[in-house]
């Protein structure tokens, strides 16, 4: 089964907020970053999500969202009032309802109609107690549903908000670190309605312990990078016939059991002026951060999907990714000297975001010229099986 697994965390110090997320789905799923206008509506006008149609409000901020290619809503994003949100798959005691809002929906309204954390936190309490939450969560696997936790930040501090069908609880973030996984953290709201048994399959415990330890001397946007980087006590991934690579933030499919991938990412320093960074691509071991501008959209016109389509970033970057995970422990060495070097020039002196989407295509093309189609695949025998599946799945075209 796939299990939508997600780490959000966030670091609050003397100097401000830092925020990031890495954003785990289907391997197959693309997931696109979308842009809107801060924009006005008429009275009596409403909003179609990806499920059920709601009331619209007057005025909608400007946001730019990372979204999963067939939603409406998005697992993270920001608007131009510097608020950033993460959504979380949390598995409750709560029956699975009839079809309503998505937690990424929510993401997305909350972003489009509030100012602040606070005002965000209201507008999904408010939506999730009017309309519910449900429906299906996974475009390969409709069945597939869950309740949701959010964090969400803004430069003067973050919100924990946890869900359970319509129930909620909300924990205010003031100082230090603090990150959210696929379970309740909240301790009465957790004792009330977790299921303890999806939470260990996920091993969220496991993924949370590291994203705060990393994220409690964090001192900086590559460090939240580095964070979401992270394979475990080893530099590679080490894959479990369970879960797949679970058991850290950068994950990549290959369970027999869960199986998920890393599909985009997200870092955010809210200190003084907001400034962003986002891969719009899968596994952000493999993937440049580029610097990313709520109110600068790209170029890219390609329809997204969950079939390969070499005119879509998303599509261009598997090229790499997937054949460096083959022998990630051969490849990643001289890779990663030009892919934190790029990074760290980036940050010291900011490129328009043309110039770095430009630069990271050039990047990309290097390196899946230099890797050698007949890499030898040391990962388990289930994994090898899992990708080889995916691959003809995405029709992915052949090396030679």
């Amino acid at each position: 089964m796939v299990v939508d697994v997600c780490d959000t965390m966030v670091r609050i110090g003397d100097d401000g907020v830092l925020f990031a997320k890495n954003s785990d789905r289907d391997a197959n799923e693309s997931q696109v970053l979308t842009w809107a206008r801060r924009s006005s509506h008429a009275s009596g006008e409403s909003v179609r999500c990806t499920w059920i149609e709601i009331a619209q409000v007057g005025q909608t901020n400007a946001v730019v969202l990372s979204r999963p290619w067939w939603m409406w809503g998005a697992e993270m994003g920001a608007n131009e009032h510097g608020v950033v949100i993460g959504n979380e798959a949390v598995f409750t005691t709560e029956p699975s309802g009839a079809a309503a809002l998505l937690g990424m929906d929510l993401v997305r309204l909350a972003l489009e109609r509030a100012s602040n954390r606070t005002e965000a936190a209201s507008v999904i309490v408010e939506l999730l107690e009017r309309h519910g939450q449900g429906g299906p969560c996974s475009h390969e696997r409709p069945g597939f549903t869950y309740d949701n936790s959010f964090l969400i930040a803004d430069p003067a501090g973050a919100i924990v908000l946890e869900t359970a069908g319509r129930h909620w609880a909300s924990q205010e973030v003031h100082a230090g670190a603090r990150s959210i996984s696929n379970g309740l953290t909240i301790p009465e709201f957790a004792s009330k309605f977790s299921r303890p048994l999806r939470a260990r399959v996920s091993a969220s415990a496991l993924r949370r312990a590291r994203t705060e330890a990393a994220c409690a001397v964090a001192d900086g946007p590559l460090a939240m990078m580095a964070a979401l980087r992270d394979h475990g006590p080893r530099r590679e991934p080490r894959w479990s016939p369970v879960n797949g690579t679970l058991r850290a933030p950068c994950v990549h499919a290959g369970g027999l059991v869960a199986s998920s991938q890393t599909t985009a990412s997200l870092v955010s320093d809210l200190r003084g002026v907001p400034r962003h960074w986002a891969t719009a691509t899968s596994a952000p071991c493999t993937s440049l951060f580029k610097p990313l501008v709520v109110d600068e959209p790209d170029d890219e016109t390609a329809s997204p999907s969950n079939v390969f389509d070499p005119a879509l970033a998303w599509w261009r970057h598997e090229q790499l990714h997937r054949p460096m995970l083959r022998d990630y422990a051969g490849q990643i060495e001289r890779f990663a000297v030009e892919r934190d070097a790029m990074e760290s020039a980036w940050i010291e002196h900011p490129p328009s975001r043309r110039v770095a989407l430009a630069q990271d295509e050039a990047f990309e093309a290097r390196w899946i010229e230099r890797l050698d189609a007949t890499i030898r695949d040391v990962r388990p025998w289930w994994v090898r099986r899992a990708w080889r599946e995916l691959d003809a799945e995405a029709r992915m075209p052949a090396r030679h």
